[in-house]
């Protein structure tokens, strides 16, 4: 742990001299890359020095005890506070998710259930747009196909934070969990009966790519076409060709985005979707590959399908990855996330931290 965090406080002290140099802030786009590098240190080293501090302070009073009893009062309380110190410390020296300073791109899809299931779709939808608001970044709909009856066969977010998160606050690293099944039980508006029915819909969530990410196209990988668009963005709709669809031909991939008010904007929309996704297939790519040397550290937190079950009859929610049950659905719906998701969180850490023990 010691080794660890004087690498980053030697880190942090490097990244203070370069952004005290005049001639980083000529270069605006280095600029920001540091000054996003030394933010995310700075509360990391911040822990080193009160874990030091507390270090001192028991040392201190260890040796002022041995001369006076009296001074061993103290000790109780200062060896807490340098293991609560510690603790801190240890948690920040995790292994870190290179994505969790990241915005988002997030999709929800209707599953099982046709109309319902696009219902329920449009409530998560909801609740994320509601989630973002709570938490303090930008949500907005990028793209969607609406269902006859309300509610989404699929819809595309991109969620951003404003400035500079606090680690483990930007979108990434919040709703990275959310990727999965998530599962309805409740009375359709199109039951006559009064029965519950279950239906589900898919989750995607996807780490946003900024414009310095290296996802490079060669230049025949690209098919680009317009068209008309259907839904939403401006008096051009309908009267324009304004809508795109790229599909990148070695992979397959396609991406579609219409809601923007022209086509250079819709392209740019697509682009940014279209190596977000090219990007998670990579990762998904390198994570399988990793996988048989990693059998033996197992994950609480995985992406597992049917992650979480919402319940309208018992106003509860549950997630099958953390054990997590509450029954406030109502508000989780209206975006009070933070607990559902602090439970994906917490589990995640928890057997992290169990890893590093049994490596060390």
């Amino acid at each position: 742990m010691l080794e660890s965090a004087a690498t980053i406080v030697a880190e942090y002290d490097d990244l203070e001299k370069q952004l005290a140099d005049p001639a980083t802030h000529a270069d605006p786009t280095l600029m920001r890359r540091l000054n996003k590098r030394y933010a995310q240190l700075a509360p990391t080293v911040a822990a080193y020095h009160a874990w030091k501090s507390a270090t001192e302070d028991v040392s201190a009073a260890e040796e002022l005890a041995a001369e006076d009893p009296a001074f061993g009062e103290e000790l109780p309380a200062l060896r807490t506070h340098r293991d609560e110190t510690a603790d801190v410390l240890r948690k920040l020296l995790l292994p870190r998710d290179e994505d969790d300073d990241r915005d988002v791109v997030l999709e929800v899809k209707a599953g099982e259930g046709g109309a319902e299931s696009a219902l329920f779709a449009g409530d998560l939808v909801r609740m994320y747009l509601r989630f973002a608001e709570r938490s303090g970044w930008k949500a907005e709909i990028s793209d969607a196909t609406d269902a006859d009856l309300g509610g989404y066969k699929d819809v595309r977010l991109t969620v951003r934070a404003k400035g500079t998160p606090e680690p483990g606050q930007a979108p990434w690293a919040r709703l990275k969990y959310e990727g999965g099944v998530h599962r309805v039980q409740r009375v359709p508006v199109t039951e006559s009966q009064g029965r519950i029915h279950t239906s589900a819909a898919g989750v995607l969530v996807m780490p946003d790519i900024e414009e310095e990410d290296e996802v490079e196209f060669g230049p025949n990988d690209l098919k680009i076409d317009v068209y008309r668009s259907s839904g939403p963005g401006g008096q051009s709709v309908n009267t324009t060709d304004s809508a795109v669809r790229i599909t990148h031909l070695p992979s397959g991939v396609v991406v579609s985005c219409q809601n923007e008010k022209s086509q250079l904007q819709n392209k740019e929309s697509a682009l940014r979707v279209l190596k977000a996704r090219l990007r998670q297939i990579e990762l998904e790519r390198r994570e399988a590959e990793a996988s048989a040397a990693r059998k033996s550290q197992v994950r609480t937190v995985d992406r597992s399908e049917r992650i979480r079950t919402y319940n309208f009859p018992e106003n509860r929610i549950a997630d099958h990855r953390t054990g997590y049950k509450s029954y406030n659905l109502d508000t989780v719906l209206d975006g009070d996330l933070d607990a559902v998701v602090q439970s994906a969180v917490d589990a995640d850490e928890a057997a992290r931290l169990a890893a590093v023990g049994q490596e060390d």
